[in-house]
């Protein structure tokens, strides 16, 4: 059966439409026509009364959501719930997020995903496994006890053949240029985090492989004048990539906006670093033993270390609008089409355009979410 979204303000991927139906067949867009042609009128109506239609978020940073977080229950019922929490505010498409843990958690953590891929979990695209390979200088709340070089057995566990999506943030003073080169050409996407290396260190593994950089100023050298740093090396980089949290704590909007103009379009991603918060009733959980609680929108620890956020995705196009002065189609890439690239799948997720997976989001004028489609559902 055809479905015809209609009356809606498109976002596609050459601007805004209000002269547009979006017409859906099973997961995938089959066109984008007027809405007096007859494919049209044939069509199942639904009347989007005027609302945004945007293409599905997709979030390569969560940790947990909906009261649960990863690392304490990698199991498939929690990446159900998870999904769940966060499409409530318009992600489609996510990386559940293992933080430093112990290489069996790591082991269960791979197992679920490869589970939740083979059995169609909404949302689910793979896994980002952030650490444990990591500087203890730049520990920020993961745990150092367990940061370690891999070893062979660990670089083979995370080149074997899989499902979806690996991205793997380690620490390039951490990790030797070959296993880092190892793990690029195996398919991973290594990105660069959690780290104290300088600038050379960075340059000498931006050429070994790495692709990204997660959560750009945070957990990692900063731009100096005569230390470029960490930050200075991602700047400069036009092929890689830098995820922000744009949650008015983690970065200053003064910052962002400064790496903004100095990153080529395209490269900026929007992520949560989401905690169990999101989605869920109760402010609070738990990390290392210790209880964290989301107050005014920030999770930190009990000495003031930041531990993730509760950011959702909608939240996130909102603040890249009114705190860094986006226009709301850039934001909205920054959330959807440029994710979508940098995890190898812009050919089929992240745009409303025929051919493409009907992963989509409905937002009203105030940023809510009112519905979302996963693969046309």
């Amino acid at each position: 059966m055809t479905t015809a979204l209609t009356h809606a303000r498109v976002l596609a991927a050459d601007g805004w439409h209000d002269d547009l139906a979006v017409l859906l067949e099973g997961e995938r867009i089959v066109d984008l026509l007027p809405p007096a042609d007859p494919r049209v009128r044939e069509a199942r109506q639904h009347d989007l009364r005027g609302a945004m239609l945007l293409p599905g978020f997709i979030d390569v940073q969560v940790n947990g959501g909906g009261g649960v977080l990863f690392n304490e229950a990698p199991t498939v019922e929690t990446l159900r719930r998870i999904g769940a929490a966060h499409r409530r505010f318009g992600t489609t498409g996510f990386l559940p997020t293992l933080i430093s843990d112990r290489v069996e958690v790591m082991h269960a953590a791979l197992a679920a995903v490869e589970q939740a891929l083979a059995e169609g979990v909404p949302g689910v695209l793979g896994i980002h496994l952030e650490g444990p390979y990591l500087a203890p200088a730049r520990k920020g709340v993961h745990d150092p006890k367990y940061f370690h070089a891999p070893g062979s057995d660990e670089l083979a566990l995370l080149c074997a053949p899989h499902r979806g999506v690996r991205l793997l943030t380690l620490a390039p003073d951490q990790v030797p240029l070959a296993s880092i080169g190892a793990l690029a050409a195996a398919g991973l996407i290594v990105c660069a985090g959690h780290t104290a290396a300088d600038y050379e260190t960075t340059r000498a593994a931006l050429a070994a492989g790495v692709r990204g950089f997660t959560h750009l100023f945070n957990a990692m050298t900063p731009f100096g004048s005569r230390e470029p740093g960490v930050v200075g090396a991602a700047l400069e980089d036009a092929d890689s990539w830098c995820g922000i949290i744009v949650d008015g704590h983690h970065v200053h909007p003064a910052s962002l906006r400064v790496a903004l103009a100095a990153k080529p379009r395209g490269k900026m991603l929007l992520v949560t670093d989401a905690m169990p918060p999101v989605g869920a009733d109760r402010p609070d959980y738990v990390l290392n033993g210790e209880t964290i609680v989301a107050k005014d929108g920030i999770c930190q620890t009990a000495q003031g270390v930041l531990a993730g956020s509760a950011l959702d995705m909608a939240s996130a196009v909102r603040n890249a609008v009114q705190l860094l002065g986006l226009p709301l189609e850039e934001a909205v890439r920054m959330a959807s089409t440029y994710p979508a690239e940098f995890l190898g799948l812009g050919a089929s997720r992240g745009r409303i355009a025929a051919g493409y997976r009907a992963d989509l989001v409905v937002l009203d004028d105030e940023y809510r979410v009112q519905q979302s489609w996963i693969g046309g559902s």
